[in-house]
């Protein structure tokens, strides 16, 4: 099989169940996003810091290809049976930070993203997630998108911020905190 079919040659793509929207949709900027961050979620399961969350971050991957095939289909897809995201799916990631919280010192300021390779593709996904979440919010102004789909992003970018802290600690990295200039 070939991966090139040339249809998108016109600038177009089309859906699940085969409406064709331009390459500059708000339908697909959103899973544009949500696919670039798989990815970055893909670079972070690859550090050897995270050798233990290795299945948890697979899971989130999961997720972002779940919510992705909701986003790339028509609005009233019914032809096609779609993997389901869950509340639990959020209590997983609320869990996570959770024990993430526990050992961690409280946060007493803002905190500048870097510190070590590892922390800082962390801090790249948390950025690509909110855009993610902003256009998802988007869509979602000009057409319904299940609120779940939100729900899930909002949280994933607070993991993604708690796991950037856990591996700075982890890595002996500086956590350095933001000084205002007055």
């Amino acid at each position: 099989m070939k991966i090139y079919t040339k249809t998108g040659d016109s600038g177009t793509t089309s859906l699940l169940g085969g409406t064709r929207l331009s390459k500059a949709n708000i339908r697909i900027d959103s899973y544009g996003n949500v696919d670039e961050l798989n990815a970055w979620i893909g670079m972070l399961r690859d550090q050897p810091v995270n050798q233990g969350r290795r299945a948890m971050l697979k899971e989130i991957q999961d997720r972002l290809f779940t919510i992705g095939s909701h986003l790339a289909s028509e609005p009233d897809q019914t032809r096609k049976r779609l993997p389901d995201l869950h509340e639990a799916d959020v209590e997983v990631l609320e869990k996570e930070m959770d024990a993430m919280d526990a050992a961690l010192p409280p946060l007493r300021a803002f905190v500048l993203p870097g510190g070590h390779p590892s922390v800082s593709y962390g801090h790249v996904a948390r950025t690509v997630c909110r855009r993610a979440e902003r256009a998802v919010i988007l869509l979602h102004d000009h057409e319904p998108v299940e609120e779940i789909i939100i729900h899930y992003l909002n949280r994933l970018s607070d993991y993604l911020f708690m796991l950037s802290r856990l591996m700075t600690q982890e890595l002996g990295a500086e956590e350095v905190a933001w000084k205002a200039r007055v």
